[in-house]
This record gives C-alpha cells, sequence and structure tokens, in this order.
C-alpha cells in the first residue's frame, strides 16, 4: 500500500481529466471547483460512503468577510483572520499562504452555500479561542456528518461520479513525477487501473498511522486517536515518494475535552462561555482559555489521565445547539446535581475541594484577585446551580503537517518547484498551524478542506486542460 511505481508499460482501462483520491470535505469541495471549472472529475472513497475526518466533527468552517457575516453585522475582513491565525501559531505559518486562504475562504462559503445550496449558517453567541469576530460557518445542527451530507448532495446535483469501497494503493508515475494514473482494490480483492491528467490528494493526514504519528508527533502517540482510521498517511507517503517537500510534521490538533468512556466530542464552547476543567482532585489545573488543543496534553498530564467539565444549567442548554453534546446526553456522560458538594459525590471529586474550587470562580468572576493561570473570568457569569459535570480525556484529532503546496494548492519540491500534476489539500497537505500543538486555531482543519480544495480542484481542471 501506498507505492509509486513506474507508469511505463501501465495500461489504463479508464481514463479521467481530474481524479480526487478521498471523499471528505476536501475532496468533495475540489471535486465541485474542478465541475464547475469544466473538467470531468472522477472521486474515489475508500469507504462505503463519504465521510471522512469531517464526519466526526463539529463541522465549522471560519471564513471572513462572506454573505452570511454581512447579512449579521459582522465587520470580519481577511486581514484581521489572518492576524488571528498568525498570532496562534506564534507567527511560525507562512505569510503568503495565510494571506491566500483567509482571502479565499469568504468567497468560497459563499461559493458552496450560493451555488451548491450547502446548508450553512453563521453561528453566533460564542467565539472559540483566538478568533476575534464570530466567523464559524456550519450546518444548524452543528455537524459534521450533516456538512458531508449537504456536500455530498450538491456533488449529486452536480452529476459528479464517487465510486466508493475504492482503496488506492498505489500510483504510477513518470520519472519527472508525473502522475499518470492509480491502482486500487475493491472489498472483493479484485483490483483496477484508473488513468488521469491531474490527481488531488484529499486523503487527510496520518493520524490513523501509528508508526508515523511516533515517528513525528512522539508526544502525543499514546493518546486515544479520534480521527478517521483511514488517515493513514497515504499522501505523504506518495508525495514524498515522488519528491514532494514536507513541513511542519509535528503539528496537529488536539482536544482536551473528548467524553470518556463514550468518545464523543464536547463541545469547548462550555468553557469559553464560563465553565473550568479540574482533575479527580477537584482542582483547576490551567488556563481552559488557552485552546483545546493544547489542553490535550494538559489533560492526558492529570492523575489517571483525566478531567471533569464543571458547567452550569446555561451552559448545559448551550450544549445541546451541539449534536455532538446531546450524543453525550443521551448515552449517559452527563452528570447534574443541584449542588456542588452533590456533583462532586457523583463523579467521585472530593467534595471540599471542588466547592473550593467553585468558590474561586465565582470571586474571579466577581472580579475579585487574579487567576494563577492567567484566564479572565469576569466577562461571563459565574456558575450557579444547578451544576453539571462531565468526564473527558485528551485525545488527537487530526494531524496539521503535510505536504509543502503553494497558494494554488500545488505540491512542491524541496527546490519549490511544483510537482507536474500534483495537488493536495486538507490533512494531506501543511497547514496553518505553526509547528507543534498550540498553533491550531479552531477550524483550521476545515478551513484547508474547504478553501485548499477548492484552489486544488481549480488547479487540477486547469492543469488537464493544458491551461498550467
Amino acid at each position: 500500500m501506498s507505492k509509486v511505481l513506474p507508469a511505463a508499460g501501465v495500461e489504463f482501462a479508464l481514463s479521467v481529466p481530474v481524479l480526487v483520491i478521498g471523499g471528505g470535505a476536501c475532496g468533495l469541495v475540489a471535486a465541485l471547483a474542478a465541475h464547475d471549472a469544466g473538467a470531468e472529475v472522477l472521486v474515489l472513497e475508500r469507504d462505503p460512503s463519504p465521510s471522512g475526518s469531517t464526519a466526526m466533527s463539529s463541522g465549522m468552517i471560519p471564513a471572513a468577510g462572506t454573505s452570511l457575516q454581512k447579512a449579521r453585522g459582522v465587520d470580519d475582513t481577511p486581514a484581521i483572520m489572518a492576524a488571528d491565525i498568525q498570532a496562534k501559531a506564534h507567527g511560525e505559518n507562512d505569510q503568503a499562504m495565510v494571506d491566500a486562504v483567509c482571502a479565499a475562504s469568504g468567497p468560497t462559503v459563499d461559493w458552496l452555500v450560493q451555488q451548491h445550496k450547502v446548508p450553512l449558517k453563521l453561528v453566533e453567541g460564542f467565539l472559540y479561542p483566538g478568533h476575534s469576530k464570530p466567523r464559524m460557518h456550519a450546518p444548524a445542527s452543528r455537524s459534521g456528518a450533516d456538512l458531508i451530507a449537504g456536500l455530498l448532495a450538491a456533488a449529486n446535483a452536480a452529476g459528479i461520479d464517487i465510486v466508493c469501497d475504492a482503496t488506492v494503493t498505489t500510483l504510477f508515475a513518470d520519472p519527472d513525477g508525473r502522475v499518470r494514473g492509480v491502482a486500487l482494490s475493491r472489498p472483493d480483492g479484485t483490483t483496477e487501473q484508473i488513468g488521469c491528467d491531474a490527481l488531488v490528494l484529499a486523503c487527510s493526514g496520518f493520524g490513523g498511522n501509528a508508526d508515523l504519528v511516533k515517528r513525528h508527533i512522539p508526544e502525543i502517540a499514546g493518546a486515544q486517536y479520534y480521527g478517521h482510521t483511514g488517515n493513514r498517511g497515504d499522501a505523504l507517503l506518495w508525495g514524498e515518494a515522488l519528491g514532494a517537500a514536507v513541513k511542519h510534521l509535528g503539528a496537529y490538533q488536539g482536544h482536551g475535552s473528548l467524553a470518556m468512556p463514550h468518545a464523543v466530542l464536547i463541545t469547548w464552547a462550555l468553557m469559553m462561555e464560563g465553565g473550568f476543567q479540574v482533575n479527580a482532585n477537584g482542582e483547576r489545573f490551567s488556563c481552559e482559555h488557552d485552546g483545546y488543543s493544547e489542553q490535550a496534553m494538559r489533560v492526558i498530564a492529570q492523575p489517571g489521565g483525566f478531567a471533569w467539565n464543571i458547567y452550569d444549567e446555561r451552559l448545559h442548554k448551550l450544549g445541546l445547539d451541539f449534536e455532538d453534546y446531546r450524543d453525550a446526553m443521551n448515552g449517559g456522560a452527563v452528570k447534574s446535581a443541584d449542588s456542588i458538594e452533590a456533583l462532586a459525590a457523583l463523579c467521585g471529586m472530593p467534595p471540599k475541594a471542588l466547592a473550593a474550587t467553585l468558590k474561586e470562580t465565582q470571586a474571579l468572576a466577581a472580579g475579585q484577585g487574579q487567576d494563577r493561570f492567567g484566564r479572565d473570568f469576569s466577562k461571563k457569569p459565574a456558575l450557579a446551580p444547578p451544576f453539571y459535570a462531565v468526564k473527558v480525556t485528551g485525545a488527537l484529532f487530526h494531524t496539521q503537517g503535510g505536504l509543502s503546496v503553494d497558494t494554488e494548492a500545488r505540491v512542491l519540491r524541496p527546490d519549490g518547484q511544483p510537482l507536474p500534476n500534483l495537488l493536495a489539500g486538507g490533512g494531506a497537505a501543511c497547514g496553518l498551524s505553526g509547528r507543534g500543538r498550540d498553533g491550531y486555531l479552531s477550524g483550521n482543519g476545515l478551513l484547508m478542506a474547504t478553501v485548499l480544495g477548492a484552489k486544488a480542484g481549480r488547479s487540477a481542471a486547469a492543469i488537464a486542460a493544458g491551461r498550467s
């Protein structure tokens, strides 16, 4: 698997101008863009139906200057968004790439909504860490599965061919790196070979490959992986075999709020709007507002490798806006009690310790004193009974490093020159999260999946038509 072989002498029973590997958000958006640019396109998806990491997310796409923002009076610009991304990533991203992606984000969301009827809405009422403006766009359910459903409906309406249960194992290429086609296997053991003029790698990162995670991100190698198991690093391995450059392979998105043992994502909005995390001793251990990605390792470092999200009725109602949270509640992950002491008893924490922590946060919310972890509690209401708790752990969600690409999603060699006809987006390409775990700004994954996906599709169509 993940081989690159010489194309000389290989015959393809079928050939298409644009071939896309992966049917998640990146692949479907790339296919729509290639189709709209006039190219015939085929999507190959390993699963029985398209899903990918997108289906496991909250389905939120950050974008600046959209029609949906303007309709709600939100004054946001690509420059403001770019500054937010760079601030979170400590300036470690390529500025030209950040500027290009942010500039294209608004038009990409508008195109998906207006031309392809993907049902996105502006998410209001709270901001994720690092965002200075409301710019998340998601389905009403705030479910990645519904985002996939919307994109799939658009692809079907456009007449785009999607072949499922098709696992690509091999790329066939010329000595100069031009990909001539692929080999794929079916569940029944049969194989097929399909030729192409341009190839888009939209098959995500390497979070599901334990060996690659251990090699490139050893700090999180032992953590739970909450991502698509098909993210085996195929794009990275194929790209390297073709002579592509790679970048920021130590970058990743973690999350410090995965309900355990239920393995359901608990929205970080609960923390941003006034909730807090404690360990098994009922004590806070960090600034929850730094970001949920870096919080993953902080939670894992606590006794037993877990923490408790503590919040109240007001935040419980906010959580109910998220399908994942409703799933967690229906699965018995959410505990509640009329007093903090009773909640502590339900969770097996020392009642006095949890009560003292609550009292401290209430004082901070009233403007009394300074939080030793640097969080500002004064902007949100103090927690009030009844109280709620969810037991959570830290997890690896997806990798953020990958193939080096230019602003048109063309995969680059170490000398900066593009490979002849290879494009990449989403988790297959280097993201905008800097070098490590703390540079991830909420939504960066779907930002690169949609914006780079659209760029990759258009670039592929141009290559196939001989325009590039």
